[in-house]
């Protein structure tokens, strides 16, 4: 049984995918949906079939990308064929198209989903550190005006991520933020050793509503603390693991 995390702010079927539900086993136990994982393509396939039948299209209408932490938005127009390394490098998708559903992938970084129901335009994001500071939101969302969508309309919803609590990060990783803006110092609090806890989904929140968005939030999930349900790349590399799993959020019109 799939378990799928969902917003009251989105109208479109959508979902945030735990790990519950999936094919894989060991490690990758569950719905690991990545195949730039080492677990078995044959069984990702499945795990991705299953998010596709959840979300009312076909194994070809779930589309993504080759995410590559940038702030790249591709604009899909119809399903997508050929080999998983054949997918667009980017970090996001929009689309005004039905019987589409746009995903990301994450273990850690901020999935977010998007929907204007007036303009019937949706987004997906990956959105790590870098990507949200290299403006990966707001390009996502000027990507979805292209298609007709006003921003005030716009509901978005940042998944499970990586809390502050669990966040640690060095003086250099600081020193970067506050380059980028001297206010994002908001967003780091002292930690052990010299170190600082960053709080990734409260400076998502902070780029959405600063760019205009009608609503913005966080479902309050956190990808570290909870095993049995999400993946996580940082939990993964503490633990001295080989590899880790892959969610998936989705959304479709």
């Amino acid at each position: 049984m799939l378990e799928i995390i969902t917003s009251r702010e989105i109208p479109s079927r959508h979902g945030f995918f735990t790990r519950k539900g999936g094919a894989s086993s060991g490690i990758f136990a569950g719905l690991n949906c990545g195949f730039g994982s080492s677990d078995q393509a044959e069984i990702v396939a499945i795990n991705r079939a299953r998010v596709a039948e959840a979300m009312g299209v076909g194994a070809d209408g779930l589309l993504s990308v080759h995410q590559i932490h940038s702030a790249d938005v591709v604009t899909a127009n119809g399903p997508q064929s050929g080999p998983p390394e054949a997918r667009p490098r980017a970090d996001a998708l929009v689309t005004a198209t039905p019987g589409l559903a746009l995903s990301v992938l994450t273990a850690d970084c901020q999935p977010v989903l998007f929907s204007d129901p007036q303009a019937g335009v949706i987004g997906a994001a990956h959105a790590g550190w870098r990507g949200a500071m290299d403006g990966v939101l707001e390009a996502t969302i000027s990507a979805m005006e292209t298609l007709g969508a006003s921003r005030q309309a716009i509901h978005a919803v940042i998944g499970p991520t990586i809390s502050q609590a669990a966040y640690e990060v060095t003086e250099e990783f600081l020193q970067n933020f506050l380059a980028d803006d001297a206010e994002n110092a908001r967003f780091f609090a002292n930690g052990k050793n010299g170190r600082y806890q960053f709080d990734l989904p409260a400076y998502g929140l902070h780029r959405l509503r600063s760019a205009g968005v009608g609503s913005a939030e966080w479902t309050g999930h956190c990808t570290y603390a909870d095993p049995e349900r999400f993946f996580s790349y940082r939990r993964t590399t503490h633990a001295g693991e080989a590899d880790y799993g892959r969610l998936i959020a989705a959304i479709s019109l």
